[in-house]
């Protein structure tokens, strides 16, 4: 099965869960990281799915799912126990042009929620189309030994320095994309490990030619 990979931005957008269990809590606090606003659905729900609601967190509804339940949320997540309920959280998604993904149901997705590794602004994503989360978590592991947390004041960093770059090579695109090169190629992560922020920012701007 092929896709195409997206980084979906949730931030304050709408999204709907249906069912209360440890599955739908996992989802409810993956959309909550990702700050959206989220509806959960479930005649009952596990301890901390409660208290998010009771912290206001999340929209708790304690009854079975309803149709009409998840209309207007751009993301609905079918994550019960039932594969009629789950079924009919997917057609009435689908039919409406909603992004929605039914747990360990291939077919009754239109998403795949990946294996999720996040470094700051960095964000690296595994999926196996649904047909083998199990590989798709030991995946993650690897990466998240390969990506340690310095990769994302990496990234801040050389954000930081967009500006300046662009205004020291500001007709030049090749000379502006030889400088990136120079300073992605180089040892900065290293400096940003053992020397700190500050002197991975000096070694940056030299290789930057800034």
């Amino acid at each position: 099965m092929s896709g195409f990979p997206l980084l979906v931005l949730l931030e304050g957008r709408r999204c709907c869960v249906v069912g209360g269990g440890p599955v739908a809590e996992r989802k409810v606090g993956s959309l909550l990281e990702a700050g959206a606003r989220v509806r959960v659905v479930a005649p009952a729900v596990t301890p901390a799915l409660a208290a998010l609601a009771e912290a206001g967190r999340v929209e708790l509804e304690r009854r079975p799912y309803r149709p009409g339940d998840a209309e207007g949320a751009l993301l609905v997540v079918a994550a019960t126990d039932d594969a009629a309920v789950n079924r009919q959280v997917w057609e009435e998604a689908e039919g409406r042009g909603q992004l929605v993904n039914a747990v360990d149901d291939p077919p009754h997705c239109n998403v795949f929620v990946p294996a999720v590794v996040r470094r700051g602004p960095l964000t690296l994503a595994v999926s196996t189309g649904g047909g083998a989360p199990a590989l798709a978590a030991r995946i993650r592991r690897r990466l998240e030994e390969q990506f340690p947390p310095a990769w994302g004041a990496l990234i801040e960093l050389l954000a930081d320095l967009r500006p300046a770059v662009k205004a020291r090579y500001p007709d030049d695109e090749a000379a502006r994309r030889e400088a990136w090169y120079r300073a992605v190629d180089g040892d900065l992560l290293e400096r940003l490990e053992r020397d700190g922020l500050a002197a991975a920012t000096r070694r940056a701007r030299e290789l930057l030619g800034l």
